[in-house]
């Protein structure tokens, strides 16, 4: 079954929070809306963008 990309969801009650984890083969930039179960994005941080990248 296809998840459905378009379901509604409550933005005002969204908690988003960033942080770099060590992890034991690199560290890692994870973004998490901490509001909802397995709402979450990780990748190494030396792929992640940079705050001078979205100037």
């Amino acid at each position: 079954m296809t998840p459905n990309a378009t379901a509604k969801s409550d933005a005002s009650r969204a908690e988003v929070m960033a942080s770099v984890d060590s992890t034991p083969a690199q560290p890692e930039f994870i973004i998490a809306d901490i509001s909802r179960d397995d709402a979450y994005l990780s990748m190494p941080t030396s792929e992640a963008p940079s705050l001078r990248d979205w100037v």
